[in-house]
């Protein structure tokens, strides 16, 4: 498929799919006699891993490992690393993915609790002024004397 295809199944744009192919991530399967790219289903797959670790702030050299990893265990690159490695390296990631995804809900719940804040604060505002919102981190010696 060209890239325009890949562009829309994958939802990045033209650019950042030249990107991560001039980053070595990952590189068209073929070429068309006139130049343009053709990718697989493979290429595709690879694209929507990096778009999923991307909002986890993995970096690149990371998304490189992993895609590594992932090659070895699927047989596309030779590997002289052992598979139960291959996989405790696959584990690592998982688990820092883990990690991530939880402060990610950290961060969603307390903007989805800032946001609430502000919708009451807005339906319940009759003289047109506007309250100081509770701080959305109680301190220490808050938490201490209310409990």
């Amino acid at each position: 498929m060209q890239i325009g295809e890949v562009v829309e199944r994958v939802g990045y744009s033209f650019r950042t799919i030249r990107y991560y192919e001039e980053m070595g991530l990952v590189t068209p399967s073929a070429r068309t006699p006139g130049g343009f790219r053709l990718y697989t289903e493979r290429d595709v797959y690879r694209l929507l891993v990096l778009k999923r670790m991307k909002p986890l702030d993995f970096s690149l050299d990371e998304m490189r490992e992993l895609l590594g990893i992932l090659d070895a265990l699927d047989g596309r690159t030779p590997s002289t690393t052992p598979r139960g490695e291959l996989f405790d390296q696959l584990d690592t990631f998982r688990a820092a993915a883990d990690a991530r995804v939880e402060k990610l809900r950290d961060k969603l719940m307390m903007a989805e609790e800032f946001a609430q804040r502000l919708r009451d604060e807005a339906a319940g505002r009759t003289d047109g002024g506007c309250p100081a919102p509770e701080p959305l981190v109680r301190h220490e010696q808050d938490a201490a004397a209310a409990g």
